[in-house]
């Protein structure tokens, strides 16, 4: 693992910047994941303890958080379950929504043989609410980027809201994205983590790069002037 993937290290836990496809923990597939790739990295300091907190979807990247010890790994599941683990994500779309700002409250109901989730406007058994919120932050000529602050976690929760108003993600074919993305990634982008410090309570405000991509480096560029 390169220097420049691990976001925060200490010895509680680690943040690492995830590329697009790359799968945090094993599965069915065989792949080394990456938890696996951190591990074999921190065992060069003496720890391989790696507790994973979170998930991204294969497809998207960015800011994904791991405990370096059980006693972290219990106090971050804590801060997740109490939403004190703040997310903010970025994801280019080909459509603008219909308000510059905004908040999408749906019932997400997760379709585990398609592996797909739907956003659904009425509850019904089985699908959970999902609520995010949203700013239009950056446009170029064919897309918009969007700041989204997640509130809840839902499986494919962004990706299924979106889709439901009409916002498309670049390069998400199973979410109405009419074309796939070289290599098979996504526009979608765990950009910033925030959160307590398990030990210590300090605020801990971690940003993630962007992938090295000309559209993703626009979009930074035009964001950071």
């Amino acid at each position: 693992m390169t220097s420049d993937r691990l976001l925060f290290s200490d010895e509680c836990l680690a943040c690492v910047n995830k590329r697009p496809t790359e799968l945090v923990e094993w599965n069915e597939s065989g792949e080394r994941p990456l938890a696996e790739e951190l591990r074999q990295h921190l065992s060069e300091s003496g720890s391989d303890f790696v507790g994973i907190v979170h998930r991204l979807d294969r497809p998207t990247s960015g800011a994904v958080l791991f405990a370096r010890n059980k006693q972290c790994l219990k106090r971050l599941n804590e801060l997740l379950r109490e939403q004190q683990i703040e997310k903010t994500y970025w994801a280019v779309v080909d459509a603008a929504p219909p308000e510059t700002r905004g908040e999408l409250e749906h019932y997400v109901l997760h379709n585990r043989g398609m592996n797909k989730s739907y956003a659904l406007s009425e509850p019904r058994d089985e699908a959970k609410h999902a609520r995010l919120t949203y700013r239009h932050i950056a446009q170029s000529d064919r897309y918009h980027l969007l700041e989204i602050e997640l509130h809840t976690g839902r499986h494919h929760q962004i990706r299924a809201q979106l889709h439901r108003i009409g916002c498309h993600i670049k390069g998400d074919l199973k979410y109405g994205f009419p074309r796939s993305n070289k290599g098979g990634g996504i526009h979608l982008h765990a950009r910033r983590i925030r959160f307590p410090h398990p030990e210590s309570g300090e605020p801990i405000d971690i940003r993630a790069p962007v992938p090295r991509d000309a559209l993703w480096e626009y979009f930074a560029a035009a964001v950071d002037n």
